[in-house]
């Protein structure tokens, strides 16, 4: 049936997928292509924009001719992608003047250390829910127009365009007629304060960024624009963005104040919904927007991890320990009870709660009997400690957690899920629709084009696959725990 139809764009920082929805939020096609990642130098970390729009392309016309739909049967498509990765481009060409910086590149770490020796993180704090960290996009904006020739000097007469990933491919997908971020994205920049949902003429000047590099801010559905003919061979209207782990709180139908989900892809993600209540933690949580409908600002709470999935990846591709990721299940499951390894996983400095970026990775703990499964069972631990460490510091900021909603490419890992709920002690959700950050992109789309009436509607087709249930004593998970918190002592450097 014609218009009945979404389709989701999910850019990640290691892939980038389309995925078909049909109108009961069922995923019916998809495509994907893995990202290629630029290391220039250590802790830095880029992608090549033209490879992540050619890549975007591929997959939507891929997941489209797979779903056997034409453009005229998608009612319209939602976008969700890697926050915080910048991109500064040629408003005239389009061309990116400089390789996208990763959110998780720690190349302004030190200008970081400046602004906060010179007093400024309050400020900042205060205004945009962050803290000064490389992870955000201002330092990396700043950085490009510093060190790419004749960028600032472009930038200063209004040559230059900037966004992270989802305004990026926005320009292209309408041909260079719609330049606007979400407010989701946007409360990510370091740049927005997030209490009026503007750009901040203070922090603008405080990192040299003019008014006219930046995006429009709009809601997180509404009519957002709309496709070249030549993308999908029909233009296509653009109905929905928001961030990823945004777009997966509200894929996980987490609506409600005090809901909270997990997400575990290459980073892990802790959403806590405050409602209309932009909180501040008192526990070196972020303070974000969840998600903005008519002008209306949702907030959460947030903890970030950023080191999950990205751990596997290095014991198959740094270590040679697992051929393919899918392996780790089977060889951790061979490890000794009480083997005492951790591997604190902080290749790029530690996330929510420490902010170390200077941080480095370690693993401890071993003894002559130690191997591979040893080391596998650290790594998975690892995602299930620092999950800890989020749910501890949300809890701290006065939150009831009941239950942890999960997803991302690791819950499929049974093991994991249980060490999970075990570590925690909380049981841990796991829905039977995984894809849950593309899922909240096709549903933000769907409500604007009235596929889904309302945000309850939305929450009506979750439905759970399995509950894992905490089976271990306090006193044993408490033990492992304050294990896991020496070891972090050990590589913390602030």
């Amino acid at each position: 049936m014609a218009g009945k139809h979404v389709l989701a764009i999910d850019q990640g920082t290691t892939s980038t997928r389309a995925i078909v929805f049909d109108a009961t939020g069922r995923p019916v096609a998809s495509a994907q292509k893995e990202l290629p990642q630029i290391f220039p130098k250590p802790g830095w970390v880029e992608h090549d924009p033209e490879e992540i729009w050619s890549a975007t392309v591929e997959v939507c016309r891929g997941a489209l001719a797979k779903a056997k739909l034409q453009p005229g049967d998608l009612a319209g498509i939602g976008i969700t992608n890697q926050r915080e990765t910048t991109v500064v481009w040629d408003r005239a060409t389009g061309k990116p003047i400089h390789n996208a910086i990763v959110w998780q590149d720690r190349r302004t770490a030190e200008r970081c250390a400046e602004l906060k020796k010179a007093g400024h993180e309050k400020a900042v704090t205060d205004k945009t829910g962050l803290l000064l960290d490389p992870y955000f996009s201002g330092t990396k904006i700043e950085w490009i127009l510093k060190h790419v020739a004749g960028a600032r000097a472009a930038a200063d007469r209004g040559a230059l365009a900037t966004g992270t990933i989802e305004c990026f491919l926005l320009w292209r997908l309408t041909g260079g007629k719609v330049h606007a971020s979400d407010a989701t994205n946007a409360s990510r920049t370091m740049l927005l304060d997030i209490r009026t949902g503007a750009w901040d003429p203070d922090l603008m000047k405080l990192l040299g960024v003019p008014a006219s590099l930046l995006p429009r801010v709009v809601d997180c559905s509404g009519e957002l624009g709309v496709t070249t003919a030549d993308f999908l061979g029909a233009p296509v209207p653009v109905l929905g963005m928001a961030g990823d782990q945004q777009a997966a709180t509200v894929g996980q139908a987490c609506i409600k104040p005090g809901m909270v989900k997990t997400t575990y892809g290459t980073g892990c993600f802790a959403l806590l919904n405050t409602g209309s209540m932009a909180v501040h933690s008192r526990h070196r949580l972020l303070t974000t927007i969840a998600y903005q409908l008519d002008g209306r600002r949702t907030y959460a709470l947030e903890g970030s991890i950023f080191i999950a999935g990205a751990a596997v990846q290095w014991l198959r591709d740094g270590l040679g320990l697992i051929e393919k990721s899918g392996e780790i299940e089977a060889l951790a499951a061979k490890a000794r009870d009480g083997h005492g390894v951790y591997l604190v996983p902080a290749f790029v400095g530690l996330g929510a709660p420490h902010w170390d970026p200077d941080a480095r990775g370690a693993i401890l703990g071993l003894t002559r009997d130690s191997g591979p499964a040893e080391i596998a069972a650290a790594t998975l631990d690892s995602v299930c400690y620092q999950t800890r460490d989020l749910v501890d510091a949300m809890r701290g900021d006065g939150a009831q957690i009941d239950e942890l909603r999960v997803d991302g490419g690791m819950v499929g890992n049974d093991l994991l899920m249980q060490r999970l709920a075990d570590t925690v002690g909380t049981p841990v959700e796991r829905p039977k629709v995984t894809e849950t950050t593309a899922l909240g992109a096709a549903f933000l789309a769907g409500l604007h084009a009235g596929l889904w009436p309302s945000l309850e509607a939305l929450s009506a087709t979750w439905a759970l696959d399995r509950a894992f249930q905490p089976a271990e004593g306090a006193a044993s998970r408490d033990r492992r725990y304050a294990g896991w918190q020496d070891a972090v002592r050990r590589v913390r450097t602030s």
